[in-house]
């Protein structure tokens, strides 16, 4: 069993940063990547960012680019995001996922493995 578990959330104003971090426990898995999602009140879970294991290549939805980064730590095996200049529409729920199947970073069907998640607030 894999478990997958995400902190760093919190409540801030606007302009601020935070930095998520996901811990993984359980049996050692391999994964091809490994990114986060957020689903707001009323919304669908959408694709924040996401990082190869391997290679340490990226991705980033357009809402989120020069402002998110996402970044692992293949010692720890921690994938970290880390939120600058948030705004008030990046108020959500952040979860963190791993794909041992690969497939397309984008959707949410590629991923094999999940957290609870861990709020964002972002107050105006």
């Amino acid at each position: 069993q894999v478990q997958l578990v995400e902190s760093g959330g919190g409540l801030v104003q606007a302009g601020a940063s935070l930095r998520l971090s996901c811990a993984a426990s359980g049996r050692p898995f391999s994964r091809y990547f490994m990114g986060w999602f957020r689903q707001a009140p009323g919304k669908e879970r959408e694709f924040v960012a996401a990082i190869t294991w391997g290679m340490g290549v990226t991705a980033y939805a357009d809402s989120v680019k020069g402002r998110f980064t996402i970044s692992r730590d293949n010692a720890k095996n921690t994938p970290y995001l880390q939120m600058n200049s948030l705004k008030p529409e990046d108020t959500a729920v952040y979860y963190c996922a791993a794909s041992i199947r690969g497939g397309t970073v984008f959707q949410g069907s590629s991923y094999d493995y999940w957290g609870q998640g861990t709020q964002v607030t972002v107050s105006s």
